[in-house]
């Protein structure tokens, strides 16, 4: 058994399977997937959300579980709402190597790709990265980019 909750990923429902970035992680063990809005079933203090607004990720929640919302930018501000239960992380500068397309709204500057955002976060909690990034197009970009201070 793992040290840590598992990673309860919830997805919108308009988020089209085909270009989401963590598709490859279910089944995986230690991932949860859920479709928004549906229960997550879970104790509250063992977790965090990684969002925008919150302290620093680090070595406090290192035994916590992760909660990752997947959607566009506008759909996850819309899914924030129905998890205020759980504090907030923040991650550190990392930068995308997803390609932006919204021609509607500005993503966030600090914007990460899902499947990059679980990346940083198990790197700055010292989990293992191993095949995170396998099936994600950009993998290569996305280490160059954050090659030193943020990747370990």
């Amino acid at each position: 058994m793992s040290e840590f909750p598992p990673t309860v990923i919830v997805v919108h429902p308009r988020e089209k399977r085909r270009k989401c970035t963590v598709e490859p992680l279910r089944g995986r063990d230690g991932f949860l997937f859920r479709k928004f809005p549906a229960p997550l079933n879970i104790v509250p203090q063992d977790y965090v959300r990684l969002g925008f607004g919150g302290p620093l990720l680090g070595p406090d929640d290192a035994a916590k579980g992760l909660v990752v919302l997947d959607g566009t930018w506008h759909l996850a501000g819309v899914m924030e709402s129905t998890y205020t239960d759980l504090p907030i992380r923040s991650l550190p500068p990392w930068k995308t190597a997803y390609p932006r397309s919204s021609k509607i709204r500005e993503d966030p500057s600090a914007g990460l790709a899902t499947i990059e955002a679980i990346y940083a976060a198990y790197a700055i909690l010292g989990r293992s990265t191993t095949g995170l990034l396998d099936h994600y197009f950009w993998a290569e970009q996305f280490l160059k980019l954050n090659d030193g201070e943020n990747v370990s």
